[in-house]
């Protein structure tokens, strides 16, 4: 099969369960090493693979081998290779990635370091796949720990670094423990002789695969890096966006689902945002392309796929939210900013799991990626003290203000108050919505923070751990579905006005509190869809009041409100919560971050020294809208 008619992973002979998995990942079109890797695998073929770090093989052989597994047989049936425990951890976490969907599936990531009685506990049990480096499975083998007898498959991932790294005799060791019968796969940078002895040796008629790596130089785009670190990502992100004087902005996240879930954090933060996706019909899409192009929206979070073949000369940026897959995608993305002569600016989020793929990247553009610091908030304050400055320069200097001059001359004539306070009354105004002074989070915000976040990771970790005794999931409840918001007390309303007609959050936001005085602080979730939007506002809220914002205009536009339907909604089911005991609607920026919060904690789990017997997969006041 050739590559040149693989462009979907559909049209490969994947498992259902695998190609769900892939699907949900967020990957679209299998790239060079896949295409040409899968089949052959597939097929139960030896394979020798010459292809760089960042070309997508852990999917190459990944993928295959899980769909070949047996997961009635409990004996080790896979085993990978890799030369740092750190690349043992990745492969693991991804082959459970892949494998999410595969009942009773285990694998094991082994490496020296962790706790040996771990180890053993899990193998006792046993386990379908082993990731490891070679010492620490040499280590097994000599104890009698891990048999290989009916190993049906070997994977050598990276192996001129285990040459390098003088593993070589080790691997040849191992080799040597497992049956003539088992298929092998052997992936590598380079071919040095050893290498190539090896394959010699140990591999039976391979099918021999050569993906070339381009190097391409990228001199008009400064690329730099964020170390991800404690800071939630989604914060990090906003205080970005707050200091990077930038004109047009795309994206880039992993998978489709992410596109819309950042692109209503980043609206509820007063961005005008909007996803793209391939789930988007071509009017949609080229309607969002047309505003970014017009200055109408300023950013777009996007997909590789979806963002193939965008030239919007206004971009100036590209942030890389999710790392690719791989070097040409990378390229391909920072590809959109830097063009027509003008510069372009390239930041890339990077956590510590995810550096080999940062060096490969600057192999990739023959470009060293700077790290950057995050704005503090102090830089925050000044940075809104000097745009404020300057919008009072530009006013002064492009409006006539004989009126508004007279006007404020007479109220303090009437009012004998200074014409600085004046001002300062004024100034408070204007920057209300977004204050030039950034508050701090308490010590005690802090700390209620952090146990919101120990309570995700956890509720993620139990929600990811596989677990043979789990029991089945209760029947499906047959009863009328309940449409409530996600958050507990608060109820979601449909309002008759959207991204057609020009609303952004803030305008939502602005009209109920000040015409049903709710506390904007108890506002909850507002999405923004083509012709209407939704909102969760706190339950029990007064017939006379529902009323009132019933009649409300917004730009334009009646809101008409009404109790959102989860069918017009297109939202999943949601049970009514079962505690009886009322709880204080949570402050609106706190409730839209704690999915992140979440997600965050658990791509952290992987680092933790104990695993269980499956790995897990690794699973600021905003700067608004320009006024055009």
């Amino acid at each position: 099969m050739s590559t040149e008619i693989i462009s979907q992973f559909s049209q490969l002979a994947l498992a259902p369960e695998v190609l769900q998995a892939v699907n949900e990942v967020g990957y679209e079109t299998p790239s060079q090493i896949q295409a040409q890797s899968i089949p052959p695998l597939l097929d139960g073929r030896d394979l020798l693979g010459q292809a760089q770090t960042g070309t997508g093989k852990t999917a190459a052989f990944a993928l295959p081998l899980l769909t070949r597994i047996d997961v009635n047989k409990n004996f080790t049936q896979l085993l990978v290779l890799t030369p740092t425990r750190e690349l043992a951890i990745q492969v693991a976490e991804a082959m459970q990635k892949y494998a999410r969907y595969i009942k009773g599936f285990h694998i094991l990531p082994v490496y020296g370091g962790q706790g040996m009685s771990t180890q053993l506990r899990q193998l006792k049990r046993g386990v379908h796949a082993v990731v490891g480096t070679p010492g620490r499975i040499l280590d097994h083998l000599r104890r009698g720990t891990l048999e290989l007898d009916q190993l049906s498959c070997l994977v050598l991932d990276e192996a001129d670094e285990m040459l390098r790294m003088g593993f070589i005799d080790d691997v040849n060791e191992i080799l040597d423990h497992t049956p003539k019968s088992r298929q092998v796969a052997l992936f590598s940078a380079t071919m040095p002789d050893e290498i190539r002895h090896i394959a010699r040796k140990h591999l039976r008629d391979p099918v021999e695969i050569r993906i070339q790596t381009k190097t391409v130089t990228v001199d008009s785009v400064n690329q730099r890096y964020w170390q991800v670190t404690g800071t939630h990502k989604i914060d990090a992100l906003t205080r970005i966006l707050e200091i990077e004087e930038f004109d047009a902005i795309i994206i880039f996240v992993r998978t489709k689902t992410e596109t819309v879930e950042l692109a209503e954090k980043l609206e509820a933060r007063g961005y005008a945002c909007s996803p793209l996706n391939g789930d988007m019909n071509q009017p949609i899409r080229e309607r969002t392309i047309e505003n970014l192009r017009n200055g109408s929206l300023d950013i777009v979070i996007a997909t590789d796929v979806a963002a193939r073949g965008l030239n919007v000369e206004r971009i100036s940026h590209v942030i890389n939210y999710d790392i690719p897959t791989d070097t040409e995608a990378y390229v391909h993305r920072i590809g959109r900013t830097g063009r027509a002569g003008r510069k372009g600016e390239a930041i890339l989020f990077v956590s510590p799991r995810e550096q080999r793929m940062l060096r490969a990247i600057e192999k990739a553009t023959r470009q060293p990626i700077t790290p950057m610091q995050l704005p503090s908030h102090d830089d925050i304050v000044d940075k809104r003290i000097t745009q404020f400055k300057e919008t009072i320069s530009k006013t002064l200097e492009a409006q006539d203000l004989a009126f508004f001059e007279d006007l404020i001359n007479g109220y303090q004539q009437e009012h004998n108050t200074g014409m600085s306070e004046i001002a300062a009354a004024l100034a408070f105004l204007v920057q209300k919505e977004r204050p030039l002074i950034v508050k701090k989070k308490t010590p005690k915000e802090k700390a209620a923070d952090d146990q919101l976040m120990e309570r995700e990771r956890e509720r993620a970790e139990r929600s990811d751990r596989p677990d043979r005794n789990r029991r089945e999931r209760p029947p499906r409840d047959d009863s009328p579905p309940v449409f409530h918001s996600h958050e507990v007390g608060m109820v979601r309303y449909r309002i008759e006005v959207g991204r057609s007609h020009g609303v952004q959050p803030k305008h939502i936001v602005g009209a109920i509190a000040n015409e049903a005085g709710i506390d904007s602080k108890n506002i909850g979730q507002i999405k923004l869809f083509d012709d209407f939007s939704t909102i969760d506002l706190p339950d029990g809220m007064s017939k006379e009041v529902l009323k009132h914002l019933h009649k409300i205009w917004v730009c334009g536009q009646q809101l008409q409100m009404s109790v959102a339907s989860g069918a017009e909604m297109g939202e999943e089911r949601v049970s009514r919560p079962r505690s009886t005991t009322s709880e204080t609607p949570r402050p609106r920026r706190l409730s839209s971050e704690r999915s992140e919060r979440g997600s965050e904690r658990g791509e952290r789990r992987g680092e933790r020294s104990e695993r269980s017997s499956s790995a897990k997969p690794r699973a600021s006041s905003p700067r608004p809208p320009k006024k055009r």
